[in-house]
């Protein structure tokens, strides 16, 4: 009987908990049961404690018993409902505890499914795979997801926690011109994707495609499902299982290589155009994409990215490439702003040896500038990109034509170099007056 009642932590966590008084460390460990079993979609669990448990015992005796009343009827009532709240309280707590790992099941498509699955790929000319942040998950490493894919041969886009999954410069790989991909596909494999905003609904896919989809959640594979698109195989299932098995039933099979390299030569020829873009000069200030490409050439392959941004973030992810599998930290669906300073800190310690980037907008930075002075004092060394437009730009574009007004999406072009020289770290400011030492100034933070 946990009180599942605030509304705060509900839309961040797979389930909010608050034991009750008795016997609430079982509870506890029974949340975190409930969040890798009933959901299977890993995912934050908020568990709240009464605070007195989280003090010594002999402590929070000496507090509830401070006065004992024993002369009168109403005194000793009183004791006895103090002792007998202090033994609720800690009820069980000496006792010795089964800490052995919970069984975890991962569910699986079945034999059937990927058959069927098998059959509608063999027959199809021009088929698509997109990949969202699930298919980084356990149990499957993503070496052997990348193998899997590149032995597929089927053009992929990447999304979320899956960009940089096939590497730097793979030919599989398509990072433009998703909608006009979708429309001209005859077989589309959602491979935890979610139709949500991001695919319109569902209404970027065609309808005249097959369409499987694998999703370990039952509410994210049937999003939308027969409004806007229909799917010819929903498999509640992890989607890189689903992947690595369907390799090994398919092996001997092609892709037309006529519809990898069409979308490949889209790909580059969309990409030529961004590159021109970015050598455009601008009225005033930076061209965000120069930056960018900049930033792109001179990344090592040991880098992690962790994208903390709205519209600066979002130019970002169709230009720099991650160089590996799971070297892009994704801030999710809606973009989560705040993210940067912690992902930055746990990629850092987790990888000590690669290259850390930070890719903020200015608005997003003000959530988790104040970290540099935890990277400072422990001696974590990351480098943060700043893009400073003074301004929520990715609010204020749509929100100019809808409303007529720009209120509340204005910021100022603030030294935000100058608040992390203050908190011990190196500030660099690059601006429209120094650009011809662009390179100069990021290899100046990479040193």
């Amino acid at each position: 009987n946990w009180s599942i009642s605030w509304r705060a932590p509900r839309p961040f966590c797979n389930v909010p908990v608050a034991p009750p008084i008795s016997n609430t460390g079982d509870s506890a460990i029974w949340a975190f049961f409930i969040a890798v079993t009933v959901f299977v979609t890993p995912g934050p669990v908020f568990v709240e404690f009464p605070l007195d448990i989280l003090y010594p015992y002999h402590l929070v005796e000496r507090e509830i018993l401070r006065n004992v009343f024993t002369k009168s009827l109403k005194g000793k009532a009183l004791n006895w409902f103090l002792r007998n709240y202090l033994r609720n309280l800690f009820a069980g707590a000496w006792e010795i505890q089964d800490l052995s790992p919970l069984p975890v099941t991962i569910p699986e498509a079945t034999e059937a499914q990927v058959q069927q699955c098998v059959e509608l790929i063999s027959r199809a000319r021009k088929p698509v795979i997109l990949l969202g942040s699930q298919v980084t998950l356990p149990p499957i490493p993503a070496s052997k997801l990348r193998e899997a894919l590149e032995e597929l041969g089927i053009p992929c886009f990447l999304g979320g926690m899956a960009r940089g999954m096939l590497g730097k410069n793979s030919p599989l790989h398509i990072r433009q011109n998703r909608r006009e991909a979708l429309k001209e596909a005859d077989l589309v494999i959602l491979a935890g994707t979610v139709c949500d905003f991001r695919l319109s609904y569902g209404r970027t896919l065609s309808k005249h495609s097959k369409i499987i989809a694998v999703n370990r959640n039952r509410e994210q594979l049937f999003k939308n499902a027969y409004f806007h698109w229909t799917p010819n195989v929903a498999i509640k299932g992890d989607a890189a299982l689903f992947l690595v098995c369907l390799n090994q039933k398919l092996k001997g099979y092609s892709c037309p290589q006529d519809w990898v390299i069409s979308l490949k030569e889209a790909d580059q020829r969309k990409e030529k155009t961004n590159r021109e873009k970015a050598e455009e000069p601008t009225e005033q200030h930076l061209n965000p994409l120069k930056l960018l490409h900049h930033v792109d050439y001179l990344l090592p392959e040991d880098s992690l990215l962790v994208a903390d941004g709205g519209d600066f973030v979002g130019s970002a992810a169709y230009i720099i490439k991650p160089r590996g599998p799971l070297s892009w930290l994704d801030p999710g669906a809606f973009g989560t702003l705040g993210v940067g300073g912690g992902f930055a800190l746990g990629a850092k310690l987790c990888r000590p040896d690669s290259e850390v980037w930070i890719l903020y907008g200015d608005g997003s930075l003000g959530f988790s500038i104040m970290e540099f002075d935890t990277f400072v004092r422990h001696r974590i060394p990351v480098i943060a990109l700043v893009g400073n437009d003074a301004c929520w730009t990715q609010i204020s574009r749509e929100q100019v034509p809808l409303l007529g007004s720009n209120v509340a999406c204005a910021l100022d072009y603030l030294d935000y170099h100058v608040v992390v020289e203050g908190l011990g770290g190196k500030g660099l400011l690059l601006t429209r007056q120094n650009e011809d030492q662009m390179d100069d100034i990021i290899r100046t933070a990479q040193s």
